[in-house]
């Protein structure tokens, strides 16, 4: 069945469509709901044979597995559009619509998020932040602007790329922090390895960050550097102390 052209051909008891529609989407399997964001697969060519919806959407799972060749929507996730559209079959259009699709269930979890709002221990800049930064293939520095209540601001993207004090300047932390009339600011950056060790540069940056707070009157509560499934604040891990 799964070499069939369309998928119209099936019986409909084995459709995805039919299928969400008598048992809902939990009911299908990530190759299916993939399947329905393709909705058309491929005629056969010269060389090729006909590829189904449900063939292309495994063909996407297959091509960003892990390394042990268990299927990743995380890998799938992180992909870029010109990544997907290497897979035979996916262009441009449908390459746009799994991206958005895998994007809008992204912040659907951090929407779920309790309370978040208001920072209250480095777990919590953890929970905020995890998702925004897991799978990331480079590293990204963001700053958290808080008020009196510590409540977030805003959330600042300050650079991408390898940390180090050329790229994060304190006058681009600093100068959105007095235009939101932060009271304190939380520094968030990723490891892409996964471990959340900070590095001689992460201890540089933060400690040329802190003085410039320290001279603004703008307070550095914490620098918080995000794992695989793990991390490390610099006060709970004793780099300053207050």
């Amino acid at each position: 069945m799964a070499s069939s052209y369309t998928i119209k051909k099936w019986p409909s008891g084995e459709r995805p469509r039919e299928r969400l529609r008598a048992l809902g989407p939990r009911a299908l399997s990530p190759r299916e709901l993939l399947a329905l964001l393709i909705e058309t697969g491929i005629p056969a060519g010269p060389a090729r044979a006909p590829r189904s919806a449900l063939d292309l959407a495994g063909d996407l799972l297959h091509t960003f597995s892990t390394g042990e060749g268990e299927e990743s929507l995380r890998r799938l996730m992180t992909a870029s559009l010109p990544e997907l559209c290497r897979v035979p079959g996916i262009g441009t259009a449908k390459g746009a619509k799994i991206l958005a699709a895998l994007d809008l269930g992204r912040r659907a979890t951090e929407e779920a998020r309790p309370d978040r709002g208001r920072i209250r221990t480095p777990r919590d800049v953890y929970e905020r932040m995890r998702l925004t930064l897991r799978d990331l293939p480079v590293e990204e520095f963001h700053v958290l602007l808080l008020n009196t209540q510590n409540e977030v601001l805003r959330d600042l993207l300050v650079t991408r790329g390898t940390l180090d004090a050329s790229l994060v300047h304190p006058r681009e932390v600093f100068r959105a922090a007095v235009m939101e009339a932060a009271a304190s600011v939380i520094l968030v950056h990723n490891h892409p390895s996964g471990d959340p060790t900070p590095s001689e540069e992460d201890l540089a940056v933060t400690d040329e960050l802190r003085r410039a707070g320290l001279t603004l009157g703008i307070d550095v509560l914490d620098h918080v550097v995000v794992g695989e499934g793990r991390y490390v604040s610099f006060v709970e891990a004793g780099y300053w102390n207050g």
